[in-house]
């Protein structure tokens, strides 16, 4: 294989299942996987740990001054330090998923977080996923795909996700209700990262975008491998995904 620098982006809103593609992609090709939206995770839980209102531009811009976010590459994923500190399975946590999407509409946030990730990627051989990593941080990437699938479909698959969790078993509310809220939160997410006034969520023009509404995982997979492959010259290989 070809070892020259490689940029994958992979953008879409919440839920259309770009971790995922950007996971198996990096371990499909040997490629380090650079979630970026785990970077806007760890400034978000810094924020609600230092008790910064996480609608107060200026008061996030200056604690953006005073943090570091590390991304260390490892099997199955990326080890997330902040500050030094793993904090890998704490940002996972639904009160800063939210926290992420809000801090990330402010535009001095953004621009610090461009400068961060353009730092991890260049140079190297990497999938980045993210709301722009194909528009803003990396608008010469290699191959760009642009992951998308109705709000509906969405909210569906994320309840899957979740749904052996919810319920009686955690009192956290019946299955309608649980699923209720999930579509309730991808609507907000939606309209915060397609509304933003910095770098808002949208396909780049050269960007392939993919529906997922009516395709299974392994066959979005399937295409994206295939278009992977044919960029990167390298022979088809029949095997299971």
């Amino acid at each position: 294989m070809n070892e020259r620098a490689c940029i994958i982006a992979i953008d879409g809103p919440a839920g259309a299942g770009k971790s995922t593609v950007a996971k198996h992609l990096a371990k499909h090709f040997g490629f380090l996987n650079l979630e970026t939206g785990a970077m806007y995770r760890a400034f978000a839980l810094k924020a609600l740990e230092s008790g910064v209102d996480l609608d107060d531009a200026a008061a996030l811009e200056q604690l953006s001054r005073e943090t570091s976010i590390t991304l260390e590459p490892v099997e199955g994923g990326n080890r997330v330090l902040l500050d030094g500190v793993e904090v890998t399975a704490r940002i996972r946590d639904a009160d800063v998923t939210q926290g992420a999407s809000r801090v990330s509409v402010h535009p001095p946030i953004r621009v610090w977080m461009v400068g961060l990730q353009r730092a991890l990627g260049r140079n190297r051989r990497v999938v980045m996923e993210g709301r722009d990593i194909g528009t803003v941080v990396f608008p010469n990437a290699d191959l760009k795909f642009f992951l998308d699938a109705s709000p509906e479909a969405r909210s569906q698959r994320r309840y899957e996700q979740v749904s052996p969790m919810d319920g009686a078993g955690t009192g956290t509310g019946t299955g309608a209700q649980v699923h209720a809220a999930i579509a309730k939160e991808l609507r907000e997410r939606d309209a915060r990262d397609r509304n933003r006034a910095e770098s808002p969520l949208r396909a780049a023009p050269d960007a392939i975008v993919i529906d997922s509404t009516n395709m299974s995982l392994n066959e979005v997979l399937t295409s994206i491998e295939d278009q992977v492959r044919d960029h990167l010259h390298l022979p088809v290989v029949n095997e299971e995904l």
